[in-house]
């Protein structure tokens, strides 16, 4: 059997299966490798098998070869591990951005070279251009659907070895084309959430990893509101999950996190959905990865998201000596969450991103225990 030119990454789902399709149509020798990134813990929550005979049964239509790699010892260690520290420290860490850039495109890439590829596919909703001798990671054509956000910690090398053959498609013209194709995942749905969790309830399964303490609920001037089953369950803007009831003295409103003391074990509610508590203007990030290696300039004006799926916000960014960047957005933000990823935009090209180290959120610098990044502190 000759070694084939694409190695394409099959889920088991409607995207992936169309990339191999895609790839088949425009006559290159391609193989399907599924990757196992979450070793079975025995609940039966994960889909994992399920996903595999999905992928199974595309690449026996499509008529390539299937291959198997078992990653979950690389997962665990390169993935889950900073994911359990990051809320450990009471941040919202992003797996799947980690997952790209430790597994997916670093030992898919290394496995599909050692079948002799020059490259693989995925099924992502993004694109790939080059401009001179760089490589451009742009947004999918379907803005609704683009995972460019969780692509940001690729690089030159990644890039050039790498195909989105869905990153031009309308997700109704991908699924118009599974149909069509009969592939047997043209109706399967969308997988969502975090991949490891899978269907399983969030509290029970982080649970398993950190001992959670229960602990106060109060408001930002300390009066108690309620009790909390563990700071490590909520995040920034949070509604769903608190459980407080009537309150004396308080409207008949929802509440919604604004802050989190891990130290204390206080996770801090307000009851305005947009209120002050909830704002920041400016972030300063961890070491920023840029695509094209290098910034654009020392400081420069582009739009950034600071999570998946937020529209395009106007900011101006400066890099400082050490390789972080400071951001002044042109309008407040709301729930900029620590351990989430900021990602900046030239129009549709992404130029990269970094873990957000802290905002100028008025909360979040009254807690602090070391010296605000930030010139103006808030009351």
């Amino acid at each position: 059997m000759s070694a084939p030119r694409v190695v394409v990454g099959v889920s088991g789902g409607v995207d992936s299966s169309v990339a191999a399709w895609r790839l088949v149509q425009q006559g290159e020798a391609v193989a399907g490798l599924f990757m196992q990134n979450w070793a079975e813990d025995g609940s039966g929550d994960c889909r994992a098998e399920d996903d595999r005979r999905d992928a199974v049964a595309v690449c026996g239509l499509l008529g390539i070869p299937f291959h198997f790699r078992d990653f979950s010892s690389e997962y665990w260690k390169g993935v889950f591990e900073h994911f359990l520290a990051e809320y450990a420290a009471g941040r919202t860490p992003n797996p799947d951005v980690l997952c790209n850039r430790e597994v997916k495109f670093k030992h898919f890439l290394d496995a599909a070279r050692e079948l002799g590829a020059e490259r693989i596919a995925t099924g992502h909703y993004a694109r790939i251009a080059r401009r001179g001798d760089r490589w451009l990671l742009l947004r999918g054509a379907d803005r609704s659907k683009d995972q460019s956000y969780f692509l940001h910690q690729l690089g030159q090398q990644q890039l050039a070895a790498t195909l989105f053959p869905v990153g031009e498609l309308e997700k109704s013209e991908l699924r118009r084309i599974a149909r069509d194709a009969r592939l047997p995942t043209h109706a399967k749905k969308d997988s969502t959430g975090i991949c490891f969790i899978g269907e399983r309830d969030f509290r029970e399964f982080l649970g398993r990893y950190l001992p959670a303490r229960t602990g106060q609920i109060q408001d930002p001037q300390g009066v108690v509101i309620a009790e909390h089953p563990g700071v490590f369950y909520f995040t920034l803007g949070q509604r769903e999950g608190l459980n407080i009831g009537g309150v004396r003295g308080r409207p008949a409103a929802p509440w919604y996190v604004v802050g989190k003391d891990v130290a204390r074990n206080v996770l801090y509610v307000d009851q305005a959905r947009d209120g002050a508590w909830l704002q920041s203007s400016e972030l300063v990030t961890e070491t920023f990865h840029w695509i094209d290696g290098a910034p654009p300039a020392a400081r420069f004006t582009c739009t950034a998201q600071t999570r998946y799926r937020q529209p395009d916000e106007p900011c101006t960014v400066t890099i400082a000596d050490d390789g972080t960047v400071h951001v002044a957005f042109d309008a407040p933000q709301r729930a900029v969450t620590p351990g989430q990823s900021l990602v900046l935009y030239d129009d549709a090209v992404c130029l990269g991103g970094a873990v957000i180290a802290a905002t100028n959120a008025p909360l979040e610098q009254r807690l602090r225990t070391t010296p605000s990044p930030f010139k103006v502190s808030a009351a």
